[in-house]
């Protein structure tokens, strides 16, 4: 469970930094120090954070072609951060599961957005994991 409010604090510090141009670690620090998260889970969103935030060029760049139909900028801004934050999972993340990053993303969905936000975002990532999964096997 703390991996989840782990990746909640994420989003949140994720979404902020997007919609409010907010500097990533006043934010992180705030919503860190008011969740009760152990050491070890508050460094796993410390790295989700900083990670999702350095990569978000190559990331976004990555996500695009499995929107089907969409802009990236046209999504909801809480699709579009919980998009790049499993899309860092998926991609950078080895150590963590693609249906663990997935599951979470639409969990997270469901939370802040609404159910066809959650419906979206898995097909998005289940192609991206799909296509990733098939780039790993041809090499």
């Amino acid at each position: 469970m703390s991996r989840r409010a782990a990746r909640e604090i994420a989003f949140k510090t994720i979404f902020q930094v997007e919609q409010g141009r907010n500097d990533s670690e006043p934010t992180l620090s705030i919503l860190l120090s008011d969740s009760g998260l152990s050491r070890q889970s508050a460094l796993f969103a410390r790295e989700l954070v900083s990670g999702t935030l350095e990569k978000q060029q190559e990331i976004d760049q990555t996500i695009i072609p499995y929107l089907q139909n969409w802009r990236l900028e046209r999504l909801a801004a809480v699709d579009r951060s919980v998009l790049r934050l499993a899309a860092f999972e998926l991609l950078y993340r080895t150590d963590i599961p693609p249906a663990v990053a997935i599951n979470e993303a639409i969990e997270l969905c469901k939370a802040f957005s609404g159910e066809e936000s959650a419906k979206f975002v898995n097909g998005v990532l289940d192609r991206l994991a799909c296509h990733r999964r098939g780039s790993k096997e041809e090499n």
